[in-house]
Order: C-alpha cells, then structure tokens, then sequence
C-alpha cells in the first residue's frame, strides 16, 4: 500500500525537523550509531506505511515514543535470538538446523510473542501453563490460585484473542 500524498508530505516534514534528534535519542538507548540509524529509518517507514497519521500535537513525543517502541522489539529479537543460540548450542549437531530455518524459527517465535504480548499478563500465564508445560485446567487453577472457571474464561479469552491475530489481521 503506498502512502497518501498527504501522509507522505506530513512524514517528509517529520523526518526533516526531527530524524537527526530521534538518531540520537536512539543511539543512547543502543549504544550504537549504526542500529540507531536503523532504527530511526524503521520509525519513518511505520509513520509512511499508515493511510492517515493521527494529529501530532507534540511530534517529538510521539516519535519517542514510536521509536521506544521499535527499540523495545528490537531488544525483545535480541534476547530472543539469543535464547535460541544457546538452546541450539545444546544440541548435537547433527541436529542444528541451517541458517535458513534459523532465521524462519526466529521470525516465527517472534509473531507468537508479539500476540503473546498482546494479552493481559495472568491470561497470558495460564494460556502458557496449559500450552507448554501442558497443565490441566484444575492444575493451572492449583497453582495460581484461581478458580477453574476462572482458567476456563482466559484460556477462552487467549483463544480468541490468537484466533483473531491469525485470521482477522
């Protein structure tokens, strides 16, 4: 989808009067210029990659907090990726997959933690409990201290909530 001229104008002038400063907010929270640079570039491609901007009241707040956003993905794909290295150097290796399917286990596990994120953080903890350490309803109930009926609710609320992540995006 391209941009509409007046996103595109709107974003043009946002980039001109402010890139420069939200370089350097990044590069403080990275410690490093060259991912700052990255960064800041993604920041602009969100803004263009919308059919309307909202009315900026104050655009250094609201690329702050734009650019605190991608900053914080790029630090949950770090530790993420490296969550995966050290797993996978624990494994024999015959068994260690190619860069390839790497890189494509990577990008998966990173769309199921941003729907993951998407939920409250106790629904997100009993849809855990019953997905990965395949706990039963009444178990979940037991150790968290709740109700079954409540562990039914959100397991039904973190369905929906996948459901509509996968299908209705």
């Amino acid at each position: 989808m391209l941009p509409s001229a007046t996103v595109h104008d709107q974003v043009k002038s946002l980039y001109g009067n402010h890139h420069a400063w939200v370089v350097q907010i990044l590069r403080r929270k990275l410690g490093n210029h060259h991912q700052a640079m990255d960064l800041a570039q993604d920041t602009f491609v969100r803004l263009l990659r919308q059919e309307q901007l909202p009315t900026i009241a104050e655009p250094r707040a609201y690329l702050r907090t734009l650019a605190s956003r991608l900053c914080g993905e790029h630090f949950r794909r770090q530790a993420l990726e490296l969550a995966y290295v050290r797993s996978l150097s624990l494994a024999p290796a015959a068994e260690v997959p190619s860069e390839e399917t790497r890189l494509l286990v990577i990008e998966a596990l990173e769309t199921v933690g941003s729907v993951l994120d998407g939920l409250g953080s106790k629904v997100r903890e009993v849809f855990l409990l019953s997905q990965l350490d395949g706990l039963t309803y009444p178990q979940i109930a037991e150790q968290l201290g709740l109700t079954v009926n409540v562990v039914q609710k959100a397991m039904l609320k973190a369905y929906r909530h996948c459901y509509a992540a996968v299908y209705l995006a």
